[in-house]
Order: C-alpha cells, then structure tokens, then sequence
C-alpha cells in the first residue's frame, strides 16, 4: 500500500495562469508561498511549492484567486520531467490539487475579511455563515 496526499495552506505568490490543453481541459499553475514552522536569524523563511489544478478547479482559482489570497490545497505530490531546448533534461515537481479551498475573500488591502454577506462574484455562497437561523424541517435530520 502507498500514500501519496499533500495538504498545504499558504498565499498565491502572482494571480493563476489559466492555459487549455489542445483538447479543451482546463488548467491553471500558481506558487504557494508556505511559511516554516521556524525563523532563522529572526527571520521568517517559506517554501514556494508549484501547484496545478484542473478542469473546474482550475477555472475556479483563474476566476476567484490573486497574488496574495489564503489558500488550502489539497491533493498529491508529481515528479515530472522533459528535455529543454538546450536538450538537457529537467525535473519539476509540483503538486496536483484535487481541492482548493478559498480561505480568504474580497480585497486584502481593505482589511482581508469580506463584507459581502458569502456574496462572491455575483452567487451567493450557501455555506456562508451570516449568524441567521438555518431553516430545517425534522425530515431533514438524519437521525
């Protein structure tokens, strides 16, 4: 049995390029800065880890993300490799996100938090919590 699962919470370092394959899929590649759980010489230090997502997800992250957003990643660590034009071989190791959560909205200049009421590019997100009461009727409850 092996395990291959990479789960990372760091901010964009530049917006998501969003590309398509010649068949029409999808895919956006970004660097997540994450910082070390130390400091040296007082100084903080990070890791700037490659992630590509794709299909939905990765129309998402061109649509919502930008340098400087919060995120989580979810998914698995792939080591690839191709020659380059001076025909020498290269090795990129990226992770390939199967989730991408948006932990931060609206503009971080004013502040980081959102004030849109779960309102993100005009659909209203249904797990927003706004403090209202959730309306459930008992046949809803599974149990």
């Amino acid at each position: 049995m092996s395990l291959n699962r990479v789960v990372l919470i760091g901010r964009l370092t530049k917006d998501p390029e969003l590309r398509y394959t010649s068949n029409g899929t999808a895919t956006t590649s970004f660097t997540l800065a994450v910082d070390r759980p130390f400091q040296t010489n007082g100084k903080k230090e990070a890791d700037f880890i490659p992630v590509v997502t794709w299909r939905q997800t990765a129309e998402a992250c061109a649509n919502y993300l930008s340098k400087g957003k919060l995120v989580a990643v979810e998914g698995r660590l792939q080591t690839r490799n191709y020659e380059n034009n001076e025909g020498r071989r290269v090795y990129v190791t990226e992770v390939v996100a199967d989730n991408v959560r948006f932990l931060e909205f609206g503009n971080r200049e004013g502040g980081g938090t959102d004030t849109s009421g779960g309102n993100y590019g005009g659909r209203r997100d249904e797990y927003f919590d706004d403090g209202a009461p959730i309306d459930i009727s008992d046949d809803d409850l599974p149990y």
